[in-house]
């Protein structure tokens, strides 16, 4: 990745906490260091029985007596838990760290679970469609964090994202850093073999996936491409300051 973010000047307006981004977050990493701290033989039988592999789906493959701990289509979910190393895991929780919460803010917090999962599961059948026999274990939150990606460049594609280039601080919009990555993800996958160690299409798949869900699970008057739609006179500010203060019952685009 080029391009590392930091932190975006995109505040929240309609939660407070976001509550579902910081405990996916927290889960991440106390599953990992569980899994790091536990001997090999023991860090075997989590990714193989809880990694997701195509050809265990495809039925191609069956797991040793003793490791099977989940059907295999439920591995679709429990694969966006587990990572392969501090790097890796640090990748994902930073980009669900500056992106994640304006999602969770936009759809609310049940909704952006459910975004979160289904963007997960639809990116590692992506790259089960690509590589059905491979016996390669797909693990990480990359397919979930891509769908937050879409459903940001849907919502703010002119927010400001701060990256580090060398040691100096730079604001880049948005839409340039997320279409930039995805084309580097997309221009890899093309590249990228059956045997390649990043499930490149398992990304294109969940930021793909990101966009139609967005549109499934968004509540009635959230913005899109920057723009507000609420009814003239009332700012997005104003309908959020609505939400935390007035209460549920009022009246309103946000209801």
């Amino acid at each position: 990745m080029p391009f590392i973010p930091l932190h975006d000047e995109n505040p929240r307006l309609l939660i407070r906490w976001p509550w579902v981004t910081w405990g996916l977050m927290l889960g991440c990493v106390l599953i990992h260091a569980l899994v790091t701290f536990a001997d090999p033989e023991a860090q075997n039988r989590i990714f193989l029985a809880l990694g997701f592999m195509p050809a265990l789906l495809s039925g191609n493959v069956v797991l040793p007596d003793g490791y099977s701990i989940v059907p295999a289509w439920l591995t679709l979910v429990s694969y966006q838990f587990l990572h392969g190393g501090w790097a890796h895991l640090g990748g994902n929780m930073l980009f669900l760290w500056v992106f994640g919460d304006n999602i969770e803010d936009a759809l609310g917090h049940l909704r952006f679970i459910i975004f979160f999962l289904l963007s997960g599961v639809i990116g590692g059948l992506a790259q089960y469609a690509i590589a059905p026999h491979s016996e390669i274990t797909l693990i990480g939150a990359s397919g979930a964090v891509s769908g937050i990606l879409a459903a940001y460049l849907l919502l703010h594609p002119k927010a400001r994202v701060w990256i580090p280039i060398v040691i100096v601080p730079v604001f880049l919009p948005a839409w340039l850093l997320l279409i930039g990555w995805f084309g580097l993800q997309l221009f890899q996958g093309i590249l990228s073999s059956d045997l390649s160690n990043v499930a490149w299409w398992a990304h294109i798949g969940g930021f793909v996936a990101g966009i139609p869900l967005y549109f499934l699970l968004r509540r009635r008057g959230t913005p899109l491409f920057g723009q507000q739609d609420l009814p003239s006179g009332i700012t997005l500010r104003d309908a959020a300051r609505r939400k935390r203060w007035k209460g549920r019952k009022q009246a309103g685009p946000w209801e």
